[in-house]
């Protein structure tokens, strides 16, 4: 079985930083870095109008630790599918300062996996049931170690987010993310189409032309969604279609591909506190689900996603959330009304990590 290290954040005199940093500690997370390591921190930066996202203190104390363990720490996530305030590196690293992170908080620079507009992604062959090849960022790609940082939280697609869907989802490039969200090939709405011909460019299987407005040859294309991403005009609507399993088992496939050439590099935090019943990516957050619970730390993605999942639904919710019953024994599954166990099987099936896991607790 895998080894979580948790620390409880109930009780009095206790400082929630110093439990993160005696967690890298006790979870050996410097052995994850030799002396020169550029080392990748992944965090969500939030949208704005969301205040549930990790705090940036925390990530502070995860920076300082690299660079005793002699490492080069960068702060990262990669853009948005969804047109927002982070769907380019512009807007998205002007949401992160006005969202508490700067190098000034973190002591790290922060730098968006791929780059200005989605398109700066190294392509990752790991040949899956669903996916062949991975867009991943390139800054993470190029990185000697991660170590990834997760608020915990419920979600709309996949149940919970939480180290799985925060690394696969999450690193994934802009058109990586439309492979993972769809599953029906694009389509032009002609109505907003000006001809530009920027599709053309960045279609690799040649299946666009132009005449008074673009054309989709649905027996080339790919389904790469590269035109969706590349139409700044919204003429190639973002395709949401899909199923829960399948989202979850490619967000699994794309976790694979960020980590399967960094062996005995990755760690990663799970921070269950603010609870939301949604995803940071909203413009909002609901109450939380459950009380603040506390810091998790392995070297497992798959045991630490299951060891969050069953210290929530052993606490008592709290009143007035969306939980129709505080004792309810799946609370994730009762909020959202999904199902979020296939990513742990499936993530368990290809080698990812172990359901089974040992909680160790650390005081």
């Amino acid at each position: 079985m895998s080894e979580v290290y948790f620390s409880n954040l109930s009780g009095k005199h206790k400082s929630w930083l110093d439990r993160t940093s005696k967690l890298f500690d006790r979870a050996k997370f410097a052995s994850l870095i030799e002396p020169g390591d550029i080392v990748a921190i992944k965090v969500h930066f939030g949208e704005r109008g969301n205040t549930a996202f990790l705090s940036p203190l925390f990530v502070r104390r995860v920076v300082d630790k690299v660079k005793a363990a002699g490492g080069k720490p960068f702060v990262t996530d990669a853009n948005t599918l969804y047109v927002g305030a982070r769907s380019n590196a512009v807007d998205h690293l002007i949401t992160a300062i006005e969202n508490g992170f700067s190098y000034a908080t973190v002591g790290a620079p922060l730098i968006i996996a791929d780059g200005i507009n989605g398109k700066d992604y190294i392509t990752v062959g790991i040949d899956g049931k669903h996916v062949k090849e991975a867009k991943i960022g390139s800054a993470v790609y190029h990185a000697d170690a991660v170590i990834a940082l997760t608020h915990f939280k419920g979600h709309e697609l996949t149940g919970f987010g939480g180290a799985l869907k925060n690394i696969g989802m999450g690193l994934g490039s802009r058109s990586g993310k439309q492979v993972m969200h769809s599953d029906v090939l694009p389509s032009i709405e002609e109505e907003k189409c000006t001809s530009c011909g920027k599709c053309i460019k960045w279609c690799p299987a040649e299946a666009i032309t132009v005449s008074s407005t673009a054309a989709i040859d649905a027996s080339r294309c790919l389904g790469c969604g590269e035109c969706t991403v590349t139409c700044s005009f919204e003429a190639i609507a973002v395709n949401w279609k899909t199923e829960p399993d399948l989202i979850q088992e490619k967000i699994v496939e794309y976790t694979w591909a960020v980590i399967k050439d960094k062996p005995d590099k990755v760690g990663y935090f799970n921070f269950i506190t603010n609870v939301s019943p949604d995803c940071d990516c909203c413009g909002w957050n609901d109450t939380p689900i459950v009380p603040d619970i506390g810091i998790l730390a392995s070297f497992d993605p798959i045991a630490i996603d299951q060891a969050c999942v069953d210290l929530v639904n052993r606490t008592e919710g709290l009143p007035g959330s969306r939980l129709s019953a505080i004792n309810d024994d799946d609370k994730f599954r009762t909020v959202t009304g999904i199902d979020w166990r296939p990513q742990l099987a499936y993530g368990e099936k290809i080698g990812l990590g172990k359901r089974n896991y040992t909680l160790v607790e650390v005081k």
